[in-house]
């Protein structure tokens, strides 16, 4: 009998994918095991096994947006009828790139509450045009006898004055003369699996986990110096990103009730330190984890980092690249940010926002001298950390990056 084949839950916070590519098209012979697709998912594009053998003899289109445990494929026998297995499933197996496009469009209002038409007068016809349109035209300076009407029986609706070029040498009406030059537009693109994912945690995180924020300036002179000089020895560049992070692994364990989570009913204090990395991507934002970094050492963490950045790109990171971070790091000192504040990534209890390392002028030993200064900002769930827990972990951190000696042993 003909099985149907389910889009599978491919990360722990995945609801929904898209069919990016068959690699099997109906007709084609199936066995357990092979690669049917490649789906997004709200992390990455990955590969989807079949576990059924048999004759493809459905699938639903590539680029749709399906849910997860829809039907998007079928494998059975030759010329095997399997309408009542399509049938039988309790919501739509999935959208298709046409069906999301005219979702997106405005549907015709019923006859009953339909806007009324305008009729303005041409000579011996009349030309109907709807109301926005007319005003559209207006604020324009658009002549509507000039503009080709696609609505019912040749209406002139707003898409008509919206798309509207005049012929080349056509002369505008008078009062267009005073008009500003130009022509509003506009792109809308669907929303990515990603992008969806980051709207719908981040906004939970924000007005769930009650925030408040702790900022602090640290003298980056001897971490710059220390840096120069690790890297003349070094098998891989290390970043000032990578001294954030080992600096924030480890004040964690000195300050362990940092390195916490809220699980609504109790609270996880975390004896492992693992660390996530915040990254833009072309789609978003993804946080990769560098696991036990307070273990490891600073071109350890340099090569781990610079391989989740090239995985990031190429929409190859895993599942078990991105959970189970305990605190997060994210760095936006690279695009010349002073400070800012981050939004907590869950189910961490803080992050850190980090700035740009500066040139300015400071007091050192009583004496007025150019210092390099960097701010960094810590977001804190109050559930869990209080404004004492979070001083302290800064305090630590700042230490270690004034001294980095301290993080060699």
């Amino acid at each position: 009998m003909a099985e149907a084949i389910k889009l599978p839950k491919m990360s722990d916070t995945m609801t929904e994918g898209v069919i990016v590519k068959w690699n099997y098209k109906t007709g084609d012979t199936v066995k357990s095991g092979d690669i049917l697709a490649e789906v997004e998912t709200d992390k990455a594009t990955m590969d989807m096994e079949v576990y059924a053998k048999g004759t493809v003899l459905y699938l639903v289109e590539e680029g749709s947006t399906a849910a997860v445990d829809s039907i998007i494929a079928v494998v059975g026998q030759p010329g095997e009828d399997f309408s009542a297995l399509l049938s039988s499933a309790q919501a739509p197996t999935a959208t298709s790139p046409a069906e999301e496009k005219q979702e997106a469009t405005p549907v015709a209002t019923p006859a009953s509450s339909a806007p009324t038409t305008a009729a303005i007068s041409t000579g011996d016809d009349r030309l109907k045009a709807s109301p926005l349109a007319r005003k559209m035209a207006t604020d324009k300076g658009i002549d509507l006898t000039a503009v080709a009407g696609s609505g019912e029986n040749g209406r002139i609706v707003k898409r008509d004055v919206e798309n509207y070029s005049p012929a080349t040498g056509a002369v505008a009406p008078m009062h267009a003369v005073t008009m500003p030059i130009g022509q509003e537009s506009y792109d809308e693109v669907p929303v990515s699996q990603m992008r969806k994912t980051i709207a719908a945690r981040l906004s939970e995180s924000k007005f769930t986990a009650p925030h408040f924020y702790l900022s602090i300036e640290i003298n980056m002179d001897k971490a710059v110096a220390a840096r120069e000089q690790m890297n003349t020895i070094s098998p891989v560049k290390i970043s000032m990103n990578d001294l954030v992070v080992k600096a924030a692994a480890v004040a964690l364990t000195q300050h362990p009730k940092v390195n916490s989570s809220w699980l609504g009913t109790k609270i996880r204090y975390n004896h492992h330190v693992h660390v996530g990395v915040a990254m833009a991507v072309e789609d978003g934002l993804l946080v990769p984890v560098v696991r036990f970094a307070n273990q490891k050492n600073l071109s350890q963490i340099s090569a781990e980092v610079k391989e989740y950045g090239k995985k990031a790109k190429e929409k190859k990171l895993q599942p078990q690249d991105w959970t189970g971070n305990t605190f997060t790091v994210s760095n936006l000192g690279m695009f010349g940010i002073d400070e800012f504040t981050a939004i907590i990534n869950p189910p961490d209890a803080c992050i850190m926002a980090v700035g740009t390392v500066k040139d300015t002028v400071g007091v050192v030993n009583g004496e007025v001298k150019p210092v390099k200064t960097m701010k960094v900002t810590l977001s804190c769930d109050h559930r869990v950390v209080d404004g004492t827990m979070g001083a302290a972990f800064l305090k630590t951190f700042r230490e270690l990056l004034e001294e980095p000696v301290k993080l060699l042993v």
